[in-house]
Order: structure tokens, then C-alpha cells, then sequence
């Protein structure tokens, strides 16, 4: 029998829920399949481990007095459920986290200024594992953004763990397990080449094998989580950093060798001159160590169009 339970997070202002639940926009673009966002209202199916529920956030309150209303729906729910789906939250959308020292850094940055001015209370969103991070960041690799979508949701669809909520069936990301067992041929089904499907399939496998699907990376610097991740088949840098700034929220993460960024810094701050990864890597100093939350801003004005990147 459903049920439903009610908790409340309270983000560290500035914080603006629109702007950082619907960004990208979810009611826009179905293609996710485990999230949305609709009408003021952020829609999750939360894999709680030993239970799922579906989440539904909205603000009741502003951005420089934020305050989040959460109510959790599922069967057999608990306040631990309830106390637990407070805590993804805050993870997932970034609540815990202080901008203010990221906006006194750019006040001599004009472009960047104008960006944060333009995106004020935007925070940075988060996968729930680093496992997930790493299943994206190589599903993701040299495809266009459109396409890596259309992949996930296959997965998602094919793998992930479901539950029937409000009736209507709702999905969570695969769990390692269930990627670990999948044949690579049948992963190739979904789009996926076959390179990428053994990535994705060995990326699973290590994680279990981690015993805490890569979460003890959090307790890593910067440099050890990088040279851990390079390790693995199908990982270099580009997606190392990715995984430090959505899976670990490390501050000074940057995604060199991401060309949508390159040709974005190039428009805004080189007159569109055509500029290499060591020359954006150089540039990107002015910004330490606030690099995944330049980027991240970066990113979010370019979704809007607010930006162009070419």
C-alpha cells in the first residue's frame, strides 16, 4: 500500500530551485527517464537500497531564504526512508553547497560576472554514485548530447531499477550488479558501441568489486582520484574530471579536452581565435579553485542559450 511521508531541506543560500532543478530542463526533454521537471516540481524515483520511492520536491521558499518541501511516496516507507531521501536530496541538487566564496572570485572576471549575475543561486546538480558518474561521463564520450541521451535512457530502460509509483512506472540508474551481468552483445543493443559496452560492463564489475561502488573515492585528493580513475579501460582525463566535479563535488575539477567548453571559452574570451587544450588549461587558472563551478556556470548559460559556444 503507498503511502507518503513529508521532510523538509533547507539549502544554503543563494540558492534558486529553478534554475538548479530545471537545469536542463526536464519537462522539455523526456529522454532522461529517471528525472523531471515540471510545473515547479522536481520528480525523482530515489533507489533507497532495501526500498524506492518516488520524490517530489518543490520550493516554499525564495532564494536568499531557501527552504525545500519533499514528500517521499512508496510502499512500506519509513522515517528512515524519509530521513535518507532528505540526504539525497541535498546531494543530488547540490544543496549544501556555499557559492558565495565562487562569486567574491569572479567580481574581475566581466564575463563570468555577467554569467553568475544571469544565474544567481545556481548550483551545481550531482549523480548519486560514482559509478553512475563514470557510466555517463563514457556512455557520453565523443557522441553528441542529444545522442548520449537517447543511449541513457535505453539503459535506464533496459537496466535500471523500476517501480510502479502514482501509477505510473518510474526508473532509477542501473545498479552495478545489473551491468556487471549484462552481455556486451545485448549492451550493444542499446546504441552502445562495443568498445563502450565492454567499458561499461568492466566500469560495473570494478565497482562491485570495490566493495562500495568507487564511494571510498570521496576520501581521496584530487590527483589520487584521477590516477585511479585513468587506471580503468575506457577512462582518461576528460571523464576523470567530469567524475571529480557530478560525482564528488570537488571544487577545482575541469573537464580538459571537452570541446564544447573550448569553443566556448574561445567565443567569450578569445574572439572566437581558435584556442588547444594546454592554452584552455592555462587560461582556466584564473579561476582556481572554483574551476567545476565556472565550468559548471558556463555550461548552464550555454544550455539556455543564453551563451553561444561557436
Amino acid at each position: 500500500m503507498e503511502t507518503s511521508l513529508l521532510t523538509t531541506v533547507r539549502p544554503v543560500p543563494p540558492y534558486d530551485f529553478e534554475l538548479t532543478a530545471g537545469q536542463p530542463n526536464y519537462s522539455r526533454d523526456q529522454q532522461f527517464k529517471t528525472e523531471e521537471y515540471v510545473d515547479g516540481c522536481y520528480l525523482r524515483l530515489l533507489d533507497l537500497g532495501d526500498n524506492v520511492a518516488l520524490v517530489r520536491v518543490r520550493s516554499v521558499g525564495t532564494v536568499d531564504q531557501p527552504e525545500l518541501a519533499v514528500e517521499l511516496t512508496g510502499n512500506d516507507l519509513t522515517n528512515a526512508d524519509a530521513e535518507r531521501a532528505g540526504r539525497q536530496i541535498t546531494w543530488l541538487l547540490g544543496c549544501d553547497q556555499d557559492v558565495r566564496p565562487f562569486y567574491d572570485s569572479v567580481t574581475g572576471d566581466p564575463v563570468l560576472a555577467d554569467v553568475v549575475n544571469d544565474f544567481y543561486g545556481y548550483h551545481n546538480t550531482r549523480t548519486a554514485s560514482v559509478y553512475e558518474a563514470l557510466v555517463q561521463a563514457v556512455m557520453g564520450q565523443q557522441i553528441a548530447t542529444n545522442v548520449a541521451r537517447i543511449i541513457r535512457s535505453l539503459l535506464v530502460e533496459n537496466y535500471g531499477v523500476r517501480a510502479t509509483v502514482v501509477d505510473r512506472e518510474w526508473y532509477a540508474f542501473p545498479r552495478a550488479e545489473a551491468l556487471a551481468t549484462a552481455e556486451v552483445e545485448d549492451l550493444r543493443q542499446l546504441k552502445l558501441s562495443f568498445r563502450k559496452a565492454e567499458y561499461i560492463q568492466g566500469i560495473a564489475r570494478a565497482a562491485l568489486e570495490s566493495g562500495d561502488d568507487f564511494e571510498g573515492m570521496h576520501r581521496l585528493e584530487d590527483d589520487e582520484v584521477v590516477k585511479r580513475m585513468v587506471a580503468m579501460r575506457g577512462v582518461g582525463q576528460w571523464t576523470a574530471q567530469w567524475v571529480l566535479v557530478r560525482a564528488l563535488a570537488r571544487p577545482d575539477g575541469f573537464p580538459i579536452g571537452d570541446l564544447a567548453l573550448r569553443r566556448t571559452v574561445s567565443s567569450l574570451y578569445f574572439d572566437g581565435d581558435e584556442i588547444d587544450d594546454n592554452q584552455l588549461l592555462a587560461f582556466s587558472e584564473r579561476w582556481s579553485p572554483w574551476r567545476s563551478y565556472a565550468t559548471s556556470y558556463l555550461f548552464a548559460a550555454l544550455r539556455s542559450g543564453r551563451i553561444a559556444g561557436s
